[in-house]
C-alpha cells in the first residue's frame, strides 16, 4: 500500500506517495480541522515508513504518541468514510525542544546558521548585517570556531579592538554597528535564544529515522513558547530546510519521500522577508523535492503563502474560510482560483460553508496530474486528539535512543577561548615589557634563580665554579666537578 486515505467524498480520496515530495498546502480558519488534517497524513506517513519533522504550536500535535479513544462520533466518521483496518494507536515519535524542557535540545552552531539567518533574528538593518558578514569571513579567515553567543560576542569585541585594521582590509566597520549587534544579542539571550546555539549540533540523520517495525519516526518539535518569537521559530525551520537542502544527495523521483517536512504557521516564514530570503525559499522547495524531501505549508489563507511558491503545492487541503472582511473574501477567491475546477462544486460557495472536519481536497494524481477538487469528509487520526501529560511526554522522551547524544551540553575550544588567550597573552607580554630589569629577574622562576643566580645572589653554576678553581688540581676533585656539571648542565639541555 503506497497510498495515504485522506477521506470520502464522492470517492476515497487519496495521496499518493509517490507524488508526495511534489509539496503541498492545508489552509483554513482557525477551529476548521487542519491540524486533524496534519496528523491524519503525519500518521499515513509514518505507516509508510517515512519519517516527519511537525512543529506543535499549540501542544495539541503531541497527541501523535498516545492511542486515540474511539468516540461515537468517530465510530460514525469511520463507517461513513468506510476504513476498514481502523484502531486506535500511539506512532513513534520524538520529542524535540529548543529550550530542552518538552522534548531533546535542537542546538545548531553560530556558523552552521550563517550571518543571513542570524542577521533575521536579530533584526538587524543592512549595514549592520554587512558588518556581521565581516565578523563571519574574519573567523573563517582565522580559524575561529563560533559555536555559542559566547564565540559571537568574543569575535565582536576583536573587531571592535581591531577595528582599523579591518576595516582596511575587508570594508567599513564602524563602532555603532557593532554595538547595535551586541545590543540584539544581548536582547536575544534574555528571551531564551541562547538555548539554540551550541553543541551538540543537530544531525539531519536523526529527524530520518524509522523504529524497529519499519514505521518512520515523527519528529515533534515544541513550538508553543517558541512561536511567541516568530523570526526564531521562522528561522529555525528554514535553517532546517536549507540543510537538508545542501546535505541531502539527489535521488529523483522516489516510491515514497526520505522526509516530510510540515511548516506549521507559515505566514511567519514570509512576513517582513526581504526578497533574498524569499528567493532562497523558492529556491529550496523548488529543488528539495529532487532530494527525496517533500514540505507542506499550513497557514490559514492560502494567499500567505507568495505565488511563485503556491503554485508549486501540488497537493491542497482547504478547510473553511468564512468571508467576513474584504481580506477573506480576496483569500477565498485565490483558494477557488488555485483548484483544478468540478462541475460539481461551486468552490467558493463551497469554501465558505465546509464544516469541522470537511475541506476540498485536490492531490495529484497518475503523472502527476492534479485531481478535480472534491468536497471530503476527513478521516479521524488514529491517535488521541488532544495534549499529553507531563508524565507521558516524560515516558516517551524516557525511552528515545537520542537522550544520551542531545541532553548534555558540549563546551569545546572555539572562538571565545582562542581570543581570551590570546588577549592574556598579549597583556604579559605587554606588562613584561613594561617591567624594570630588577622585577623582570624574579620572574624567571625558581630553576633559573638556583642555576643563574641573581644580581644579589650567587647561582649554583657561579658557586660551582669558584669550587673548581680550588680543587681543580686534584683527580678526585675534577672527577666531582665533572658529575655535578655534567648532572645540572645535562639535566637542564634535556
Amino acid at each position: 500500500m503506497n497510498d495515504i486515505l485522506i477521506g470520502k467524498g464522492d470517492k476515497s480520496v487519496q495521496l499518493l506517495a509517490r507524488y508526495a515530495n511534489r509539496h503541498g498546502l492545508i489552509a483554513g480558519a482557525t477551529g476548521t480541522g487542519k491540524t486533524v488534517s496534519l496528523m491524519v497524513l503525519a500518521e499515513g506517513f509514518s505507516r509508510l515508513g517515512v519519517p516527519v519533522f511537525m512543529a506543535d504550536v499549540k501542544g495539541d500535535v503531541a497527541g501523535l504518541a498516545m492511542p486515540g479513544i474511539v468516540s461515537e462520533k468517530t465510530r460514525q466518521r469511520v463507517d461513513q468514510i468506510g476504513i476498514e483496518d481502523y484502531i486506535n494507536e500511539a506512532n513513534p515519535v520524538l520529542f524535540w525542544d529548543v529550550y530542552g524542557k518538552a522534548g531533546h535540545p535542537v542546538r545548531t552552531t553560530i556558523s552552521e546558521i550563517g550571518p543571513r539567518l542570524l542577521a533575521r533574528i536579530l533584526d538587524l538593518n543592512d549595514i549592520q548585517t554587512g558588518t556581521l558578514d565581516i565578523a563571519f569571513k574574519l573567523a573563517d579567515d582565522q580559524g575561529l570556531l563560533l559555536l555559542d553567543l559566547d564565540d559571537l560576542r568574543a569575535l565582536l569585541g576583536f573587531v571592535a579592538d581591531t577595528r582599523k585594521e579591518i576595516s582596511e582590509r575587508y570594508g567599513l566597520v564602524s563602532a555603532p554597528s557593532i554595538a547595535a549587534i551586541q545590543r540584539a544579542l544581548l536582547s536575544l539571550e534574555r528571551e531564551g535564544g541562547e538555548a539554540l546555539f551550541g553543541e551538540p549540533a543537530l544531525e539531519l540523520a536523526d529527524l530520518m529515522r524509522t523504529d524497529l517495525s519499519g514505521r518512520g519516526i515523527i519528529n515533534i518539535l515544541a513550538a508553543d513558547q517558541l512561536i511567541l518569537k516568530p523570526r526564531l521559530y521562522s528561522s529555525l525551520l528554514l535553517w532546517l530546510l536549507s540543510e537538508l537542502f545542501e546535505n541531502l544527495p539527489e535521488v529523483g523521483d522516489l516510491e515514497k519521500p526520505r522526509l516530510v517536512f510540515f511548516f506549521d504557521e507559515a505566514h511567519l516564514l514570509f512576513d517582513d522577508a526581504p526578497p533574498v530570503l524569499r528567493e532562497r525559499v523558492e529556491q529550496v522547495v523548488r529543488i528539495i523535492r529532487s532530494k527525496g524531501v517533500g514540505v507542506y505549508f499550513c497557514s490559514q489563507f492560502p494567499d500567505d503563502v507568495p505565488n511563485e511558491i503556491l503554485g508549486q503545492l501540488g497537493n491542497r487541503i482547504q478547510h473553511a474560510l468564512r468571508a467576513y472582511t474584504p481580506r477573506d473574501q480576496k483569500a477565498v477567491n485565490t483558494a477557488a482560483e488555485t483548484f483544478v475546477a468540478n462541475p460539481k462544486l461551486d468552490v467558493a460557495r463551497v469554501i465558505s460553508s465546509l464544516g469541522v472536519g470537511e475541506a476540498l481536497v485536490s492531490t495529484l494524481q497518475e503523472k502527476g496530474v492534479p485531481m478535480p477538487v472534491e468536497r471530503t469528509l476527513i478521516c479521524p487520526p488514529r491517535c488521541r486528539m488532544g495534549a499529553v501529560m507531563p508524565e507521558e511526554r516524560a515516558a516517551v522522551r524516557a525511552r528515545s535512543p537520542l537522550g544520551i547524544k542531545y541532553d548534555t551540553t558540549v563546551n569545546r575550544e572555539s572562538a571565545y577561548e582562542i581570543l581570551n588567550r590570546r588577549t592574556s597573552e598579549r597583556e604579559a607580554t605587554e606588562s613584561r615589557s613594561d617591567q624594570p630589569e630588577s622585577e623582570k629577574s624574579s620572574e624567571r622562576g625558581w630553576l633559573g634563580e638556583m642555576l643563574w643566580g641573581t644580581k644579589r645572589r650567587q647561582g649554583m653554576v657561579q658557586t660551582l665554579a669558584k669550587q673548581t678553581a680550588r680543587t681543580v688540581g686534584s683527580q678526585i676533585g675534577r672527577q666531582i666537578i665533572r658529575g655535578l656539571l655534567g648532572g645540572i648542565l645535562g639535566g637542564s639541555r634535556r
